[in-house]
């Protein structure tokens, strides 16, 4: 939440220079405050694992958040109990008709399926097309993302000659972004995906703009220009052991091409419990997107979003 200062102190200049969010007292008075409306559209097949991990970012806020969940109506998995679905999890036609200060729209394990062969596409495409008249700012991440690029902006995703995989440092792109206030330069996050989009289609993109990139250049976190769309590659949500389970489920499968997470188990040794080095930056990230692009620029009226 911002600090309030009074009208035109001398200090206002400064801190906003220093990244610092600061709200006049006449706009504190004059703000009407209600709880937010989220939707997360979850494609991950462990649902309750993704809709934790999420849950628990989106938690740790003064605001009052309120969630609904929504599935696939065309692809139902077959991982999670059908009475978890049933009794929290809506379809499309189900919230068509209504609107939400935020959306997320999580990844899926489908690095190496191509978009249009994905079973529920179509429908995916109606939902993100549905996102601009009736979503005020949504946050995609990982397949999500490459999904919405691809949709919104025709930007292609990659194959990856080694899939990227571990705890990786990446380099703020736009430190006066107020959806970095309170990050250090670079910041730690895990990755976990086969495939890419290449920065210079982001750059080239007049809709666009790039925020964070690995330390070698590749995109990580963009946004359109209206602030209404993110496209989060990393996954800063990821509970300690996210990326050891995936370790452990490929090795158990026996395949040859394994490979150890990148500076995630001390010492490369997979025996050893692995730190968790990114909490923080990914409490700021979910906070500061709900906060700076939902909750301060939100209409009141949630139906006059469009």
């Amino acid at each position: 939440m911002p600090i309030t200062i009074p009208d035109s102190l001398p200090a206002q200049k400064t801190l906003e220079d220093e990244n610092i969010f600061v709200m006049t007292e006449y706009r504190a008075v004059h703000q009407d405050i209600r709880p937010l409306n989220v939707l997360i559209l979850n494609l991950m097949p462990t649902k309750i694992t993704t809709e934790t991990q999420i849950l628990r970012k989106l938690s740790n806020t003064p605001l009052q958040v309120q969630i609904e969940l929504l599935q696939t109506a065309t692809y139902t998995g077959s991982h999670t109990d059908r009475s978890h679905l049933q009794q929290f999890y809506y379809t499309f036609d189900e919230v068509r008709d209504r609107k939400y200060d935020g959306m997320i729209i999580t990844g899926a394990p489908l690095d190496y399926v191509k978009f249009e062969d994905v079973a529920y596409w179509k429908e995916l495409c109606e939902i993100m097309e549905w996102t601009k008249t009736h979503v005020h700012c949504t946050f995609h991440l990982c397949w999500g993302a490459f999904a919405g690029l691809f949709y919104h902006h025709g930007i292609p995703k990659y194959d990856l000659p080694t899939k990227l995989f571990g705890v990786f440092r990446h380099k703020v792109y736009k430190p006066q972004s107020p959806l970095f206030r309170g990050f250090d330069d670079n910041f730690l996050a895990p990755q976990s995906r086969a495939t890419d989009v290449h920065l210079e289609d982001l750059l080239a993109c007049p809709d666009l703009e790039v925020l964070a990139t690995t330390m070698d250049g590749s995109p990580t976190i963009a946004k359109t220009k209206d602030n209404r769309q993110f496209y989060v590659l990393c996954h800063t949500e990821y509970d300690w052991d996210t990326l050891k389970q995936e370790y452990d489920r490929d090795m158990a499968k026996g395949l040859t091409s394994v490979q150890l997470p990148i500076n995630y188990f001390p010492d490369d040794d997979p025996t050893k419990t692995p730190p968790v080095t990114w909490r923080s930056s990914g409490q700021l990230l979910y906070c500061n997107w709900l906060n700076y692009y939902v909750y301060q620029s939100t209409p009141y009226d949630r139906m006059q979003i469009q």
